[in-house]
């Protein structure tokens, strides 16, 4: 299982959040970050979790993957931010 999808389960986050997060990451990267927040997760996992991403960024992709949603959707909105 992906290290997100894991930790995020680890915290009592429903599937259906977990889903709902990664599909609010594919279409706004910065709304998704706000639900982060709302999810009550540690401090310390949650800064642990970022800095896994930073260091390994394929593991969004996975995730997305794993949860069966379209990929191609974080790479435009990605080229979104970057305008």
């Amino acid at each position: 299982m992906n290290p997100i999808i894991a930790m995020l389960k680890e915290n009592n986050i429903s599937d259906q959040q977990i889903k709902e997060l990664f599909e609010a990451l594919t279409q706004n990267p910065l709304a998704a970050m706000a639900t982060i927040g709302q999810l009550g997760l540690p401090q310390e996992q949650l800064q642990a979790l970022m800095g896994q991403v930073m260091q390994n960024p394929a593991l969004i992709k996975d995730a997305v993957n794993e949860l069966g949603l379209d990929f191609s959707k974080v790479e435009e909105a990605k080229a979104r931010l970057n305008k």
